[in-house]
């Protein structure tokens, strides 16, 4: 379940506080002209307003004042173009087509533009019956600007107030999913849960932590003045820290259930990988209290002298004596927790000490760890190609339009026909797999909403009592999109019904059962619109499975460079790592998204799934060499440990470098000669086949390395570092080939 659905954490999230700002911003302005206005004043300042609140997302201060400025800019002169062409239909018609798919082009820019896409296509929509004369259209275009204006200043104003709490609140959802990381992590201990489906779901939570900890980066690592900055910035780098920490925890599961699956070590085990989840839940909500969170919250003696005694128990002779290689896998998985355990105390102690926050920023630019937003003209223009998938979106979105405002002309109560419009603006996605949840969402959260307020209407008549109900949807709306877009749907339509109830008391009669009818002909039109030139992630797999190969290429260099000490600090190391894990979540995303495709339209699932786990494996064993040549630092012998790491990763190199021409482009017939793709130039160096190695001759094991304590830890990780990568190469040959059949 997500944190931000339990009531516990709800209330305390940014979510909530998202909600009830938005909230007090459009109710009030709307209520504070409604007293001074008529009505078409109202709602047309009303509709400016909550066009702009649209975009009010936690952001930096600059980046959600831009955003927002270009929201009521955009969407005012939608405004203005429609309400000039509503006098003439068919004129009206043929702009809304073409709005629709230029709006739905700005999708190109990334995620960050659908609030405003959508903003765009919901004004064009509410204006499409707005026929007043040319006077009157700029009247209206300018009251929607300074409904829109008027919002963004109270917005600005108050998340000035509140920039560091809204940090706080990012800073703590990103604990609040690493906690929930550790737990399914826990999880692998407990011989009820099967482990191929744990690590899906593991590498299916590593996108959300992923997500969750770059909306992290990008509030807190901007605008540091204060101690109290530097106190977040300190938890969010223990925060990364940590997570890497718990990602090393990888270990032989599969060995430890055999040897150890009916015995109360794994339990103990498993109660304290859980303990260790539930106390860095108890850092998120500290945080989110604005408090300073207490190590002594959870106690974990007891299952660590359990878990000493039973790996005492098992190293003496008798019926329970374990094999030394399981015993040494029990002891080093014993001491991964508790180095968790350690640095969750780390954590704790960082909210705890405000610092200046730039002394302890690990490199002295954080651009590269930043999410930049580019707004360049070209990239549409690069777009507007059939092969483009946003291109066959727009397309998709324009048809589909069209076709809602045909069936709306057909409508007896054409009056409320845009209904119609808006269902198939708020479903059609750019992918198939948001549009098919949106079109269940949409048609239950509408019906649910109808009904409710004809509940609310039957035994509410007091417009104090509306009002109130009016405020909960309104806060409810935009707190939910993120979380459960039902909840936003039943909120939304009761929040439109209630408003129409409240400012034209007599004229809202039969506009709940025609609202139900256009939401089922809405949603009608737009399922089968989703079946109309789709962008099938299957598509886009080679390119993905690149991306992540190259990626892992520059994160393997940059561990080795740190490893062997050619670098002064990690942050190169930090950099490729989030690279890394970026690109193996954008693959993740994308097998989700296909396994809510047709059948027929899925692709090497198995395999996939595979190489995302052993891409996974690989990560987790670059962590724990780091940190286990730091936890062994003790004698360490310099030129052996140098010696083997150079050679596992040359090896590794040679491994990625096979799996990567697997995937480079072949040759391709055209009118019956062959053509062939020029290489791009990073993949000019894997054109010709690439004869693996094996390891090189082993040298007599010195006796510093044979008395060093992580000899045998190292030698084993390296061997299955290259052991998973080989394993990457398999699934990538298999990949490729089940990809070229199409």
């Amino acid at each position: 379940m997500h944190y931000a659905l339990d009531i516990r954490t709800f209330l305390f999230s940014h979510y909530f506080y998202t909600g009830v700002r938005i909230a007090i911003g459009v109710v009030g302005l709307t209520m504070l002209v409604f007293n001074v206005a008529d009505m078409p004043t109202t709602m047309t300042v009303f509709l400016g307003a909550l066009c702009t609140s649209l975009m009010d997302l936690p952001s930096p201060l600059r980046h959600k004042f831009n955003e927002m400025l270009a929201g009521v800019l955009l969407c005012t002169v939608v405004m203005l173009v429609i309400s000039l062409c509503a006098p003439v239909p068919w004129l009206v018609n043929a702009m809304m087509v073409v709005v629709s798919f230029f709006a739905s082009m700005m999708v190109v820019y990334g995620k960050k533009t659908m609030p405003l896409q959508f903003a765009a296509l919901m004004v064009m929509t509410l204006s499409m019956e707005n026929q007043v004369p040319i006077a009157d259209a700029f009247l209206h275009a300018g009251l929607f600007l300074g409904g829109g204006l008027g919002y963004l200043a109270y917005s600005m104003v108050v998340s000035w107030f509140l920039r560091r709490r809204i940090k706080q609140q990012v800073l703590a959802e990103a604990l609040f999913e690493l906690a929930r990381y550790l737990r399914i992590k826990a999880d692998f201990y407990d011989v009820r849960h099967d482990l191929a489906g744990q690590f899906n779901q593991l590498v299916r939570q590593q996108i959300v932590v992923a997500d969750k900890q770059q909306a992290s980066r990008d509030l807190i690592l901007r605008d540091l003045h204060t101690k109290q900055d530097g106190l977040l910035v300190q938890v969010h780098l223990s925060m990364l820290e940590l997570y890497e920490q718990v990602l090393s925890t990888h270990a032989d599961y599969a060995m430890l259930r055999q040897h150890f699956g009916d015995g109360d070590v794994m339990i103990f085990l498993r109660d304290l990988a859980y303990k260790a989840a539930l106390d860095i839940e108890s850092i998120a909500y500290a945080v989110t209290r604005k408090k300073a969170s207490e190590a002594t919250v959870i106690n974990y003696k007891a299952e660590l002298r359990a878990v000493q005694f039973e790996m005492q128990e098992l190293a003496l002779p008798g019926p329970r004596q374990a094999s030394q290689e399981a015993l040494t896998l029990l002891r080093v998985t014993y001491n991964k927790i508790r180095d968790i355990i350690e640095f969750i105390g780390q954590v704790h102690q960082a909210t705890r000490n405000p610092v200046d926050p730039l002394p302890i920023l690990p490199g002295s630019d954080m651009t590269p760890f930043l999410t930049q937003q580019k707004f360049k003209f070209n990239m549409l223009l690069v777009n507007l190609r059939w092969q483009s998938p946003i291109f066959r979106f727009a397309i998709r979105v324009a048809l589909a339009v069209t076709t809602g405002l045909w069936i709306s002309n057909l409508l007896p109560y054409m009056a409320h026909g845009y209904w119609i419009v808006l269902t198939i603006v708020i479903i059609l996605k750019p992918n198939f797999s948001a549009t098919k949840q949106r079109m269940a969402d949409r048609l239950i959260g509408t019906i649910i909403g109808c009904v409710v307020t004809m509940l609310i209407l039957h035994f509410v008549h007091n417009p104090a009592g509306q009002l109130a109900v009016l405020f909960a949807a309104s806060v409810a709306a935009p707190a939910f999109t993120y979380v459960k877009y039902r909840y936003t749907a039943i909120a939304a339509s009761i929040q439109i019904l209630m408003l129409l109830n409240l400012l034209v008391p007599a004229g809202h009669q039969g506009v709940i059962g025609e609202r139900l009818i256009d939401t089922v002909i809405g949603v009608l039109i737009a399922t089968v619109f989703s079946y109309v030139l789709p962008a099938w992630e299957y598509r886009d797999l080679p390119k993905l499975l690149r991306n992540v190969l190259k990626a892992s290429q520059r994160y393997l260099t940059a561990s080795r460079d740190m490893l062997e000490g050619k670098v002064q600090d990690d942050f190169f190391y930090r950099v490729c790592r989030k690279g890394f894990m970026d690109s193996l979540a954008a693959l993740i995303s994308a097998l989700v998204r296909m396994m809510d495709e047709p059948a027929t339209k899925q692709r090497a699932v198995r395999e996939l799934n595979r190489f995302i786990v052993q891409n996974y494996l690989v990560a987790a064993h670059i962590a724990a060499l780091r940190l286990m040549l730091r936890r062994h630092q003790e004698n360490l012998p310099q030129a052996s440990v140098a010696r083997i790491i150079e050679e596992t990763y040359l090896e590794a190199s040679q491994h990625l470098a096979e799996a990567q021409r697997l995937l480079a482009p072949k040759p391709r017939q055209r009118g019956g000669a062959v053509t062939v793709s020029p290489p791009a130039p990073e993949e000019k160096a894997l054109s010709g086949k690439i004869e693996l190695v094996g390891p090189l001759p082993e040298e007599p094991l010195s006796a510093e390395a044979s008395a060093w304590s992580g000899w045998d830890n190292l030698r084993r990780r390296t061997s299955l570092l290259n052991q998973d990568l080989r394993e990457i190469v398999a699934q990538t040959a298999a990949i490729d080939k089940i990809l070229r059949k199409d």
